[in-house]
């Protein structure tokens, strides 16, 4: 395997160690596992699009450790592009789908596991956006790729947003899919989520039990499958939901007390926003809102017949709205004004 180069680190990190091949991760025994089969399925399908596991140890004050795992090309990618999860499972669940489009288009897809997520951990407090990002850019540094558009959902949105605003020598352009970035705290109580507190948002973004994770299925699909048993739903929030589950929910209400719109960076890199028409986690009104504070610098684009989960419900209309938006030159990705929808084969 050809060597990486080192490159500069994020400001305020120490140089990180060189990446090291990431072994899999050893499951308890059971009789049979359906959401550990798919996960191996999943990762399969990484190896088999030429991507290989990671681990990026980094720098940490003494007694304390920090890594991020994550899945990349082999050699040193030619278009970098950062893919980041929202909430959920690991990674490979969330952007296996995309991996062959991005490839035939010239793009190298990098995909980690956010910190708390998959194989990536921190023994550190800290449990910000902002530190999600600084993290992700050490690793990005450890990896050797200097400059790279990035791609995040939801959750991963939140972290790419930030990277934006605290990188934008490294940070070329942002696709937002499903990103409440312009939430404020005081939406909860106004009424505009499905929720009203942000504990009751824990208990839906990190399940415990078969009845919440059947609750977020549901507002999170247009169409959800009609039938869900415990016995699937349990084996799945064993095998991919039973890690981390306090540093989660602490990432949580990191990420929405005392949020306010007024505090959020404008970000000055050329921003796609991608919509589900019927999203109920993030109501299309935070869409809008989005476009509003970015202005002339963004544009939206509006997936129909979908909800939150639009990246795995149309994963192939998201996919390529994603890539006929990095193929466009750059002297056009800044035209604000233009909007899109995007119905069954249609275009945006």
């Amino acid at each position: 395997m050809a060597a990486i180069p080192a490159v500069a680190p994020a400001p305020g990190l120490p140089p990180p160690s060189p990446p090291m091949e990431q072994p899999r991760r050893r499951r308890p025994c059971v009789l049979f596992s359906f959401a550990a089969a798919r996960d191996r399925f999943l990762r399969h399908r990484f190896f088999s699009a030429g991507l290989r596991p990671f681990s990026v140890r980094l720098p940490s004050p003494a007694g304390t450790s920090t890594v991020v795992h994550l899945w990349a090309p082999p050699l040193p990618a030619r278009r970098p592009v950062l893919l980041l999860h929202g909430f959920g499972a690991s990674a490979t669940w969330q952007w296996a789908p995309y991996l062959r489009s991005l490839l035939a288009a010239g793009l190298d897809p990098i995909v980690p596991d956010l910190l708390f997520f998959g194989a990536s951990s921190s023994t550190l407090p800290e449990r910000s956006e902002t530190f999600q990002a600084r993290t992700i850019k050490a690793a990005m540094d450890g990896m050797g790729v200097r400059r790279f558009p990035v791609v995040g959902v939801s959750y991963g949105g939140f972290v790419g947003y930030r990277m934006a605003a605290m990188y934008p020598e490294a940070v070329k352009r942002v696709v937002l899919v499903s990103s409440g970035v312009c939430l404020e705290d005081q939406d909860l109580a106004a009424g505009l989520f499905p929720v009203a507190d942000v504990g009751e948002a824990a208990e839906l973004l990190v399940p415990r039990r078969p009845a919440e994770v059947r609750r977020l299925v549901k507002l999170t699909f247009v169409r959800p499958p009609p039938v869900m048993p415990s016995y699937f739903l349990k084996d799945y929030i064993n095998v991919m939901g039973s890690d981390h589950i306090q540093e989660k929910t602490e990432l949580l209400f990191s990420l929405i007390n005392e949020r306010k719109l007024s505090d959020l960076p404008k970000i000055r890199q050329p921003t796609l926003i991608v919509w589900g028409e019927q999203d109920q986690v993030f109501p299309m009104e935070l869409a809008h809102r989005l476009e509003r504070h970015l202005g002339d610098n963004s544009r939206l684009v509006v997936v129909k017949n979908a909800g939150h989960a639009a990246n795995i419900e149309k994963s192939k209309e998201v996919c390529k709205i994603i890539v006929d938006y990095f193929q466009e030159p750059d002297s056009s990705v800044s035209m604000g004004g233009r909007r899109g929808s995007s119905a069954d084969g249609g275009k945006f």
